[in-house]
């Protein structure tokens, strides 16, 4: 006995299948886009995986190769000394560097800024022993009391990068610990700085003169 072929589904079905394959792909290709492209491609990574899967590093140096070939056309190609990047900038004085660790109370806060002048860059990279809010910030020479311009705020448990001073003054971190437990703050920099200046609450200012 011959059976019948069974009848193709309904064209409603089809369509709900077809449209649930598309919606799992898009969600896919977010979840990479967000994870893997966007630290590797262009040094941005939200979800902090990027950076355990070591792909930030590949964007923050592709990122940089691409500045550099950026200023080298600027260059060639005559571009206004307004707008064109320096390849090379002399910087008075000496390449200075250093660590320094940093210990904060629970609860407890600290400053820690550089002098540098208009347009002197600083690497930098710092890593706390927990999650710790911070805060990018500079004191520009004579702005009035207690004024600060702010770079970038957020909170984790390391940063590393390159500051170039937009104005001559003090350039630095602020860093609070929030939690139950003493944190350690280590900083590394480099550059052409000439003092360091440690602020806590209720201290005296600790300044350091680099020779």
């Amino acid at each position: 006995m011959t059976s019948e072929p069974s009848a193709p589904p309904p064209i409603v079905e089809v369509r709900h299948r077809i449209a649930t394959a598309a919606g799992a792909a898009l969600l896919v290709a977010g979840v990479l886009l967000v994870t893997t492209v966007l630290p590797a491609e262009f040094a941005v990574d939200p979800t902090g995986i990027g950076r355990r899967l070591g792909l930030l590093d590949l964007g923050v140096t592709g990122q940089a190769v691409e500045q550099l070939n950026a200023a080298a056309a600027g260059g060639a190609g005559g571009a206004s000394g307004a707008s064109a990047v320096p390849i090379l900038a002399k910087q008075p004085g000496g390449f200075r560097q250093e660590t320094v660790e940093f210990r904060i109370a629970p609860r407890g806060s600290l400053e820690y800024k550089y002098r540098l002048d208009k347009g002197q860059p600083m690497f930098y990279a710092w890593k706390a022993t927990t999650t710790v809010n911070f805060e990018a910030h500079a004191e520009p020479d004579g702005a009035p009391r207690g004024y600060a311009q702010s770079y970038e705020k957020g909170a984790a448990a390391a940063d590393s990068g390159t500051l170039t001073a937009p104005f001559a003054g003090i350039h630095g971190w602020y860093w609070e610990n929030p939690s139950d437990t003493e944190a350690t703050v280590t900083l590394t920099t480099a550059g052409f700085y000439t003092i360091s200046h440690e602020f806590r609450a209720g201290e005296p200012v600790k300044n350091k003169t680099f020779q």
